[in-house]
């Protein structure tokens, strides 16, 4: 595997982070703690092609490197339960990038290309959580990977929490943040984690 892949997970998360900063600055009136990211790429927005890739397709890309990393990194006798979910991850990381190529429709909330950006955001979020959870549940056992599998666990309660169990007390676009910060400090760890969890050719 080629180096750029070894770092794929923390590639993935720089982009996004200088995406949202250096275009949310650049853009008048956009608050970052109330606004969503997905606004930077709405459509007729100044720049908007360009967020979209720096921000939703080449990191989603990059997390689909390291979702496939992680399948074939599984335990041998690793169960039903945490294959599912590293394709879980995979398919997340494609709900990612379509989040991206599905932009918003700032003028109309209730288009159906904002209705399709909600979707995949959707499909994200649950794509995730089922993931994390479902590879908790398969490794939680292995002496090995029983620290990966409670970092799991808390990712997708984190993850839950920020994306669906939103209060008054916390602003719409601090919490999608939040998951999307849990999102990529899982995908670093996982791919970062490369040496401590290895399995077949892995070990080599």
């Amino acid at each position: 595997m080629s180096r750029g892949a070894r770092f794929a997970g923390i590639i993935g998360a720089v982009l996004f982070v200088a995406a949202v900063v250096g275009f949310g600055t650049a853009l008048d009136g956009y608050l970052q703690s109330q606004h969503p990211v997905a606004l930077l790429g709405a459509k007729d927005f100044p720049h908007a092609l360009a967020f979209n890739l720096l921000a939703f397709v080449l990191p989603g890309m990059l997390a689909g490197v390291v979702a496939m990393t992680l399948r074939h990194r599984l335990p041998a006798d690793a169960g039903w339960t945490a294959r599912i979910g590293a394709q879980l991850v995979f398919l997340s990381a494609l709900a990612f990038i379509a989040m991206g190529l599905l932009p918003l429709d700032a003028n109309d909330l209730e288009s159906d290309a904002s209705r399709l950006h909600g979707t995949a955001w959707m499909l994200w979020a649950v794509a995730f959580v089922s993931a994390a959870a479902l590879l908790a549940s398969g490794l939680w056992r292995d002496r090995q990977w029983s620290r990966f599998a409670r970092l799991s666990l808390a990712a997708a309660l984190g993850v839950l929490v920020a994306a669906f169990v939103q209060t008054d007390a916390i602003p719409a676009g601090v919490a999608q943040r939040i998951a999307f910060g849990i999102w990529f400090a899982w995908l670093t760890y996982a791919d970062a984690s490369r040496r401590r969890y290895r399995s077949g050719p892995e070990k080599q």
